[in-house]
C-alpha cells in the first residue's frame, strides 16, 4: 500500500522497484489523496497487479491515516494475508519484500509489526539514481536498528521508534491494532500513535534485516515550519490519548525560534494563539 499526493516521479521509481522484486507483491494498492493529476496520468503496470483509488482530502490536511486504512481494506478484500506499507518516497531493494515475507513466516514475526531499514539517498544526479548501486552502498538511518540480512531483532520496548516509511504486518495483527487513528489529519504523529496501538495490542516490533528501502531525496525544512499547525493539533491529540507529547525535537526547535511555547499544562501552543510573549 502506498499513499500519495504529488511525487509522481518518486512513485514511478517505486513501481519499477516493485517490478524488480525477487518476490513481487500480489497487489500494489495506491491511494491518491486529492491528486487528480495522478489519476489522469495513471497507467497500470504490465508486471505487478496494481490498483489506483482516489480519496478526497479534508480542508485540514492530507488524510494519511485514513488513506492507509483504505489501502489496507482494499488489499484485505482482495485476499491479502500480509500487508506491506511503503511511503511514496521509498523504493524497495530487490530483496526487501522477500525479507518481509520470510520474517512474517517465522513464529515471532507472524505476530509482530515488521520494520525494514530505510536508507536516505542524496539528491539524484543528472542521469537519475542507479538504484542497484545505491542498494549496495546506501547506509540505513542511524536512529533505527538495522540488522544484517537474514536476522530479525524482536523489540518489545521500542514502539516509540516505529515509523511508517516501510513496515509490514499480518492481517490478524493489523486488525488487532485497529489500524491508524483517522482523527489524525495532516502531518505528524499518526505513525507514532500506530506504534502505541501496536504496543497496546501486545504486538512487538521486529526489525528485519534485508528488508531495506531506499528513501529518495526531496527538499525538506528542518524543523518543518510549514507543518507547524498540523504538528500542534496532532501532538495535542496524541497527548490527550497517550499522556505524553511526541515530536519533542521539532517542538523544541520551534520554541527556540519563538514559534511555540509551553502552555503551562505540560503541552505546547503557538505563540500566535494568545499573542506574542
Amino acid at each position: 500500500m502506498t499513499v500519495v499526493r504529488g511525487r509522481h516521479e518518486h512513485l514511478d521509481r517505486q513501481r519499477r522497484g516493485l517490478e524488480c522484486s525477487t518476490t513481487p507483491p500480489a497487489d500494489h494498492v495506491v491511494v491518491a489523496m486529492d491528486d487528480p493529476e495522478l489519476v489522469e496520468r495513471w497507467r497500470p503496470s504490465t508486471v505487478v497487479a496494481d490498483h489506483l483509488v482516489a480519496l478526497a482530502a479534508p480542508a485540514a490536511g492530507l488524510p494519511l491515516a485514513a488513506a492507509r486504512n483504505l489501502g489496507a481494506r482494499i488489499a484485505i478484500d482482495r485476499g491479502a494475508r500480509q500487508l506491506i506499507f511503503l511511503d511514496v518516497d521509498c523504493v524497495p531493494t530487490a530483496g526487501a519484500l522477500e525479507a518481509y515475507a520470510w520474517a512474517a513466516a517465522t513464529a515471532e514475526g507472524s505476530s509482530a509489526v515488521l520494520c525494514g531499514p530505510v536508507a536516505y539517498l542524496p539528491p539524484a544526479p543528472p542521469g537519475g539514481y542507479d538504484l542497484e548501486t545505491e542498494a549496495r552502498t546506501a547506509r540505513p538511518h542511524p536512529a533505527r536498528p538495522a540488522p544484517d540480512p537474514g536476522d530479525v531483532v524482536i523489540d518489545h520496548e521500542g514502539h516509540h521508534l516505529f515509523w511508517s516509511l516501510s513496515f509490514s504486518v499480518g492481517v490478524a495483527a493489523w486488525e488487532a491494532t485497529g489500524g491508524f487513528d483517522e482523527r489524525y489529519v495532516g502531518y505528524g504523529a499518526e505513525d507514532t500513535d500506530f506504534g502505541q496501538r501496536a504496543a497496546r495490542a501486545g504486538l512487538p516490533l521486529a526489525w528485519v534485516g534485508g528488508a531495506t528501502a531506499l528513501h529518495q531525496y526531496h527538499p525538506a525544512q528542518d524543523p518543518p515550519v510549514q507543518h507547524l499547525d498540523d504538528i500542534l493539533r496532532n501532538g495535542r491529540l496524541f497527548a490527550e490519548t497517550w499522556g505524553w507529547w511526541p515530536m519533542k525535537g521539532w517542538l523544541e526547535a520551534f520554541e527556540a525560534r519563538g514559534l511555540v511555547r509551553r502552555d503551562g499544562r505540560g503541552g505546547w501552543e503557538s505563540t500566535a494563539e494568545r499573542g506574542s510573549p
